[in-house]
């Protein structure tokens, strides 16, 4: 057995000490993410919007770890926010080696910014897409990534629909919003190919959230709900634990080779999307 063959990856080695910043932190998958980072040695910055709900939950989030944690507000919609979210971060930790990119609406939260459906497209398109590009670009400004010395991660949260796959049926503004959160994962990766800046885009298929308990399940039956998960891969749904997992991985040094890759996290969906698009 030669030497490469029993080495051990250790995500802990690889995390301890670097800050993070995700936005929406106290979201589904996003506060899954900042408790798993916070798990592997590292400080986290993370963002939730203005109003009393996210504050109150931002405030519960950051008691669990105050020394490693600070809750800063975001809207997406808004540059000005944007960029003076992450000077805040940057004030408070004096760095960030990674940005994940979780904060976003569905076909169902995108309600609580538009009432009209011209409007939520627009809203969605602006948070979702527009969004994450600002996001991007303030994080390679203020972090100056042609002469940073140490290397930095890109992860942006997209989705199996319009991510990955097509399906029938999914709302258009939400399926091109994904799809372009891939396409600037894959020219950002293109521009930044011979810079320390790793960039990466996940792509997870029914994961247990409030978002997707909003959009899909919530209009089902109880029967329909159990026929529904007995249709998907694997015949559940996936955890926000197990999307974060990978997060973890892909802010790690280890994550270098898939530079520029739109991760397939859907559990197999992706590839067979038919599971639950043509259900009889």
């Amino acid at each position: 057995m030669d030497s490469s063959s029993s080495r051990t990856i250790d995500f802990v080695q690889g995390l301890t000490g670097k800050v993070a910043f995700v936005t929406g932190g106290v979201g589904g998958i996003g506060q899954s993410c900042v408790r798993t980072l916070i798990a592997h040695g590292m400080t986290v910055a993370f963002s939730h919007t203005e109003g009393d709900s996210g504050e109150e939950a931002a405030r519960s989030l950051c008691s669990e770890s105050p020394d490693f944690l600070s809750a800063h507000v975001l809207d997406l919609r808004c540059v000005r926010s944007i960029r003076t979210c992450m000077s805040g971060v940057l004030e408070r930790w004096g760095r960030m080696d990674v940005l994940v990119n979780c904060a976003g609406v569905g076909s169902a939260t995108v309600s609580e910014y538009a009432t009209e459906p011209a409007e939520q497209d627009s809203a969605m398109l602006a948070i979702n897409a527009d969004g994450t590009l600002k996001a991007c670009t303030t994080f390679l400004d203020l972090m100056d990534a042609a002469v940073t010395r140490e290397p930095l991660k890109i992860i942006n949260i997209s989705s199996v629909g319009g991510g990955i796959q097509t399906f029938p049926g999914f709302r258009l503004s939400d399926g091109m919003s994904k799809a372009a959160v891939a396409a600037l994962t894959k020219q950002l990766a293109a521009e930044l190919i011979h810079s320390k800046v790793d960039v990466f885009a996940l792509c997870p298929g029914a994961t247990d959230t409030p978002m997707f308990q909003a959009s899909t399940l919530e209009s089902m039956t109880a029967e329909e709900q159990v026929d529904f998960k007995a249709s998907l891969p694997r015949g559940r749904l996936i955890t926000p634990d197990e999307i974060a997992d990978i997060v973890a991985f892909l802010a790690s040094p280890y994550s270098a080779p898939l530079h520029g890759a739109v991760i397939d996290a859907s559990m197999g969906l992706g590839v067979r999307p038919g599971v639950i698009t043509e259900r009889r």
